[in-house]
């Protein structure tokens, strides 16, 4: 989606309302596709004291497998963007403006940059997630799965033999 922002950089005091949604449910993450549903983008772009400033919230639903149980989680996301649009830049180095060509800005790209980057690189389906067991395999979110917690690797058997005198 292109947004012709000429009239925000022109006329002072302008708002453009920002309502729409973004299919990207074929954005892979880690091998999987977690966006199911679409993005909602809510706000607007508005031109203050010759600053134009987009401000909106990005609204997605993340739904992938827990790294720890492998149960599938459904998790909501809200990514917040605010940007000072310019249409010249002096100093390469600000992530907080975006330079704008031609009064044109590709609002997909920016939510899918700034979505992309809000993500978590470990989903979790809780925050204290137990996981599995690592010898019989049982969700430990389920309850305890009776296997011995207490073994001893070979290498130190010996250390731990002298620990029990």
């Amino acid at each position: 989606m292109i947004l012709d922002l000429r009239s925000l950089f022109v006329n002072d005091g302008e708002t453009l309302p920002l309502d729409c949604r973004f299919d990207m449910s074929e954005v892979d993450f880690f091998g999987t596709c977690p966006l199911r549903s679409p993005v909602s983008v809510k706000g607007s772009a508005f031109s203050r004291a010759g600053i134009v400033t987009l401000s909106v919230e990005c609204d997605c639903e993340y739904t992938a497998p827990c790294d720890r149980c492998g149960e599938v989680a459904v998790k909501h996301y809200n990514v917040p963007i605010e940007r000072v649009l310019v249409s010249q830049l002096e100093n390469d180095e600000n992530d907080e403006m975006i330079l704008v060509q031609d009064f044109k800005l590709d609002l997909y790209e920016l939510v899918y940059t700034e979505v992309v980057l809000a993500m978590p690189s470990k989903h979790l389906c809780t925050k204290d997630c137990k996981g599995l067991c690592f010898k019989c395999g049982k969700n430990l979110n389920d309850g305890p799965c009776g296997c011995a917690t207490k073994e001893v690797d070979p290498r130190l058997k010996a250390l731990a033999e002298l620990l029990e005198n």
